[in-house]
């Protein structure tokens, strides 16, 4: 299988990292073919401008979607990793699903309603947030997350959801639970190759 993760994160030193080493590592240990896009290194222009809008209508997708696109078509399971920033998606990974998973690639209208253009692939998500998970499960605010991310991308465009991880309270749950929040991500990552 071919495995894209779509990484956001802007440092290296991040958790968000550790989870990114943990599951490519688990993938490739398990020689399965990965690619890695690391918007912040890539210095992924996240802003979906009028010329891009234009560009795509008269067929002249801009290179940098167009790349991006290329990589998300061969792929087979797509991984994002990102931290929830204010209740969301932080602006350079909101950028690249405005501007990659564009009208025409990754969805379009027809007679039947939305024609799910990436069906057959199969999508992952794993966020982190300094909130702990209790709170953000009483408040709502976890399936909320999922809602707007599994729900409102994954199968909006056809890509069928095998989870969502949320790590929670990560600033300062501790190290053995960090540990385990990678141990999460290793099977979760094993169960899908099996799946």
């Amino acid at each position: 299988m071919k495995h894209l993760i779509i990484y956001a994160h802007p440092s290296q030193e991040s958790f968000n990292h550790a989870i990114l080493e943990t599951a490519a590592g688990a993938l490739k240990s398990k020689g399965q073919e990965v690619v890695v896009r690391d918007l912040y290194a890539l210095g992924f222009q996240p802003v979906l401008k009028p010329e891009d809008t234009e560009a795509m209508k008269a067929g002249q997708t801009p290179a940098d979607i167009k790349t991006e696109q290329e990589y998300i078509a061969q792929a087979d399971v797509i991984t994002f990793i990102y931290p929830i920033w204010w209740a969301g998606l932080p602006a350079i990974i909101k950028g690249y699903v405005d501007r990659v998973f564009s009208y025409g690639f990754a969805y379009a209208y027809g007679a039947e309603g939305i024609d799910k253009l990436l069906k057959g692939k199969k999508g992952l998500i794993i966020n982190t947030h300094g909130t702990p998970k209790e709170v953000y499960d009483q408040i709502g605010m976890s399936e909320a997350l999922k809602l707007t991310a599994t729900t409102g991308i994954f199968d909006f465009t056809g890509i069928e959801s095998v989870g969502h991880l949320l790590f929670g309270n990560v600033p300062s749950v501790g190290e053995e639970a960090l540990k385990g929040y990678l141990k999460e991500v290793e099977e979760t990552i094993n169960s899908l190759l099996h799946s």
